[in-house]
């Protein structure tokens, strides 16, 4: 299979019709010269060692020298053959809590830094497994289909922050619920659920919709992020001063707390298990052993080999018809030496 890196160069070999019409003309004015010295049947013999097909011959290896110099730049390139490509691994959602109690400073920065940094922490760390992401707050969705491309998951998890949901709250069972469906294939295994939140859900039932992602196979680890005890949620105007603490309709500044109790029962319904977050992040490596350790899938995906340059074979070809055009004379060669008869 051949392609062409640089496609948009090849517009320029719309020049060539142009190159032969500006050659054309060049000829014209050329020939419109001599008969300014009177009958062109004559002019040609008084010219006799000018070989006007040699001339042509030459206009045409400069054309063919442009054509192939645009086809390099284009740069051309070959794939061999299309290969079936194995890997073995795991299917993980990350669903990650962004809700404005996430922004807590209990843990440094804040709750949300943290947990976005342990997320990019276990995608780097990944080898082979599919990985997808949810983020939750009042609702949820999938931000990241499973897929392999970590390049992708990490700009996408870069991005994230408290904005994306309109919607406030934490609802982890919804959170759960959308999950459970970004797991696309139907087996009861090599499916793990990593939930990083502060767990405060006061609307949803997380502890049943785990129940629900139990039976279909899925292991549900959580990682709480936070404190116990109470701490005020800081608001930020647009330059990014802090402009007081967050306050309900009473005019009272709303607290939050991590809610371990719930993490620990969700994680427990689905055998998985409770970790709180720690500076040491000694939990991401706890974690990163329990999925390395579980039985792996086997992976088939069909791409092609890297396409390899070939644009060296018609730089040269240009370069050769160059040197050929450079070589070739416009005038006949002298056959012999012929006195002029006096």
């Amino acid at each position: 299979m051949v392609r062409f890196a640089n496609q948009i160069v090849l517009i320029l070999l719309l020049g060539i019709p142009l190159l032969i019409l500006s050659f054309w003309i060049l000829e014209k004015k050329r020939k419109k010269a001599l008969d300014l010295f009177g009958n062109w049947e004559l002019v040609a013999r008084l010219m006799p060692r000018i070989s006007y097909s040699q001339r042509h011959w030459k206009m045409a290896l400069l054309v063919l020298c442009y054509a192939f110099l645009i086809l390099a730049l284009a740069r051309p390139q070959i794939g061999t053959k299309l290969e079936t490509v194995k890997r073995e691994g795991i299917d993980l959602v990350i669903a990650l809590d962004v809700s404005e109690s996430m922004l807590a400073e209990d843990v440094k920065p804040n709750r949300l830094a943290k947990a976005k940094y342990e997320v990019s922490s276990i995608i780097n760390k990944l080898e082979g497994d599919r990985i997808g992401i949810v983020i939750f707050a009042g609702d949820a969705f999938l931000l990241c289909p499973l897929t392999i491309d970590y390049g992708a998951a990490l700009m996408l998890l870069d991005a994230v922050d408290t904005k994306m949901m309109e919607e406030q709250g934490t609802a982890i069972g919804k959170a759960l619920e959308v999950s459970q469906k970004a797991f696309v294939e139907k087996e009861r295994k090599h499916k793990v659920l990593l939930m990083i939140t502060d767990g405060e859900d006061h609307e949803t039932q997380p502890v049943e919709q785990a129940e629900a992602l139990s039976r279909e196979g899925i292991k549900i680890f959580t990682v709480g992020i936070g404190s116990p005890k109470g701490v005020p949620i800081p608001l930020y105007d647009q330059y990014n001063n802090q402009r007081g603490f967050k306050k309900n309709r009473q005019g009272e500044v709303v607290t939050t707390r991590l809610d371990e109790i719930t993490l620990e029962k969700i994680a427990l319904m689905s055998d998985g298990k409770y970790y709180r977050a720690t500076p040491g992040q000694a939990e991401l490596e706890a974690i990163y052993d329990e999925i390395a350790a579980m039985e792996k899938k086997e992976f088939a995906q069909k791409k092609f080999t890297q396409f390899e340059d070939r644009y060296q074979y018609f730089l040269a070809f240009a370069v050769i018809l160059l040197l050929i055009e450079t070589a070739l004379p416009e005038r006949k060669r002298r056959t012999g030496f012929r006195p002029f008869k006096v």
